[in-house]
């Protein structure tokens, strides 16, 4: 087992990774970047390296910087988290190079797999249903223009080399097809630092779901059954669930054969998702591999019980996967809601600042994956993503209701987020009843105009308001000692109290 790991990435997943680390015994070195440097999975690691500034590209995309980081602290493995360097084979190269283990599948399986042209030929020719589109990356419009008509539009502009909504395009008009391309070759690369795209084929109001695979580096793969993820806003998905309305047992053991065949012609192993688009008529295409931890699998942890950032931290220092695909069961259900920096009534545009007050939901089956705290900055710099919120319950009705709750008690005050938006979400009648496609955001809250603040969010809005108004109601006290200098997030508000007299 490692000693040491360096975590090559910030927010709430670097929190997640710190604490699996922590339960195995693993020390956990953290990188940051300037714009980062009082951020919490700084804080809680066991020693963090500052690796640039604040553009990505400088820092969390440097892979020099992060390798040297590595050697710095004497770290044996690096665990690229989710975004970022994650699905990139260079890196896992470089790392293999190095001698540093990549947790992650191999460079060979990654970029296969991180190639989504190339992973969409692989599946084609072991037989696997995939969507009509693009066999291979090119250079000139023309190519792009040929092989929309071929394929017929609408299509689908999508980035070679990542996933996450990142570089992706929906082109319903010839005339739209070189902005959109250009467009999503500029996000592909500040996203991934690859700017190749390709087209496919875009099929309409079909519904997202995903199965998670485990593979260890003894050609042994199971599949931890699915994740729905239709509900998505601009293709980025904002609420998933386990299981899937979709599926009738049938068909959720054709779609996890499928996944486990499409992972061993890979040759894939560590942690991936293959992800498929079903249509109306239940028929379901590969759409691709997503080579990493996703930023939902807390939902397929708590209906399976497995936890699968220590399963890939054992699978990638050489341990025999202990889960037959038999015993591997799916238990209750769990949605995920994921809570981002963004202003819903201004047409989700990411919401900076200082967060000035936080209180997170709590109780039975609510499980908060957490990467901010009451008094830390909020960059510009990154994706807005702040925390996931997690419930569990018996059954999809109880769990809907567990996630409204939920949402009710969380409270952060300062900048904008999508907290009152998710609750109307999840409360409408037709996410109630499990009919949904990934058109819902825009058939349903196209023109959401928010909710009316109750009487205890009013009053925490005056105390952070109130808070805000700096030296005249805050009043830090001197620190003294040896941790006089940390700034940990009771520190970094400091002792205050209301009133504008001393």
């Amino acid at each position: 087992m490692f000693k040491k790991i360096l975590i090559a990435n910030r927010g709430e997943i670097a929190v997640r990774i710190i604490k699996a680390c922590r339960e195995n015994g693993i020390k956990a070195a953290a990188v940051y970047s300037e714009a980062d440097r009082k951020s919490l999975h700084v804080q809680i690691a066991d020693e963090a390296v500052c690796i640039g500034p604040a553009p990505a590209v400088d820092s969390y995309l440097n892979m020099d910087a992060i390798v040297q980081a590595a050697r710095k602290v004497g770290a044996e493995a690096i665990h690229p988290g989710y975004g970022f360097l994650s699905e990139n084979a260079a890196f896992a190269r470089r790392c293999e190079k190095e001698r540093l283990i990549f947790i992650g599948p191999h460079s060979k399986a990654l970029e296969l797999v991180g190639d989504k042209v190339r992973s969409r030929l692989t599946m084609e020719k072991a037989g696997i249903p995939i969507i009509p589109g693009m066999k291979n990356i090119a250079e000139k419009m023309e190519v792009y223009e040929q092989e929309a008509k071929r394929i017929g539009y609408p299509v689908m502009i999508k980035a070679s080399a990542g996933g996450g909504g990142k570089g992706m395009r929906v082109i319903k008009d010839p005339a739209d097809l070189r902005p959109g391309l250009e467009a999503g070759r500029r996000e592909a690369k500040a996203a991934f630092g690859d700017e190749s795209v390709y087209l496919e084929k875009y099929i309409e109001e079909p519904r997202h779901v995903e199965f998670q695979v485990l593979a260890d580096n003894f050609g042994h793969t199971v599949h931890l059954y699915e994740r729905e993820c239709s509900i998505q806003r601009r293709h980025q998905k904002i609420v998933e669930e386990s299981p899937s309305t979709a599926l009738d047992p049938e068909l959720r053991a054709e779609m996890g054969e499928t996944a486990r065949k499409v992972m061993e012609v890979s040759g894939y192993n560590n942690a991936g998702t293959v992800e498929f688009l079903l249509d109306k008529n239940k028929n379901f295409y590969f759409l691709e591999v997503n080579a990493r931890l996703q930023v939902e699998h807390p939902v397929t942890e708590l209906v399976t019980g497995v936890d699968l950032v220590q399963q890939q931290i054992l699978v990638a220092s050489g341990k025999k996967l202990d889960y037959s695909q038999e015993n591997i069961k799916q238990n209750g259900h769990a949605i995920e809601c994921r809570i981002y920096a963004e202003d819903p009534l201004s047409n989700f545009l990411p919401s900076s600042g200082k967060i000035l007050f936080l209180k997170e939901p709590w109780g039975p089956g609510i499980r908060h994956d957490c990467g901010v705290y009451s008094g830390c900055e909020i960059p510009i710099f990154y994706d807005p993503i702040l925390a996931k919120l997690i419930v569990w319950a018996e059954n999809r009705e109880k769990a809907c209701s567990r996630m409204i709750q939920a949402l009710e008690d969380y409270v952060i005050l300062g900048i904008n987020t999508t907290i009152d938006f998710l609750k109307d979400v999840v409360a409408h009648p037709r996410f109630c009843e499990g009919k949904i496609t990934t058109h819902f955001i825009e058939s349903y809250f196209e023109d959401w105009q928010g909710r009316e603040k109750t009487d205890e969010s009013k009053r925490l809005a005056l105390i952070a308001a109130a808070a805000a108004e700096g030296n005249k109601t805050l009043r830090p006290e001197k620190e003294s000692g040896s941790f006089k200098n940390l700034p940990t997030p009771w520190r970094t508000l400091g002792k205050w109290r209301l009133g504008g007299k001393h």
